[in-house]
């Protein structure tokens, strides 16, 4: 017969609301990930039908970036490229796939008047 009177169990428990897709903003798609671009593509198109542009990179490593459209309404995607190009790029390997938190803040010059007339 066992001694069962010193055993004891722990357990941690933790969890969170997901999205799907698991990002907001934009994806990096290295070159050889298991995915691959068209199967990504497949998936946003089923889970969140034109809601990511796709841009196909020139690039040793990076095949292919999705940007959320609503990020394109702010930035051209030109933009966002080349800043992904020179901060980004340089850190993945050819076989990840990056989520990036791009996150903009529009903001004025104080707006004058001469007058209102209310």
């Amino acid at each position: 017969m066992s001694d069962n009177t010193n055993k004891r169990f722990s357990i941690h428990l933790a969890f969170e609301e997901i999205r799907l897709p698991p990002f907001d903003d934009i994806l990096v798609v290295g070159k050889k990930c298991p995915q691959g671009k068209v199967g990504l593509y497949k998936s946003f198109e089923f889970l969140v039908p034109n809601e990511y542009e796709v841009v196909e990179i020139d690039h040793e490593v990076v095949e292919a970036v999705y940007i959320n459209k609503k990020l394109l309404k702010k930035i051209e995607k030109e933009k966002i490229i080349t800043l992904l190009s020179s901060k980004v790029f340089p850190y993945i390997s050819i076989s990840e796939i990056i989520r990036v938190d791009f996150k903009i803040r529009v903001s004025y010059d104080p707006i004058e008047f001469e007058h209102i007339n209310l």
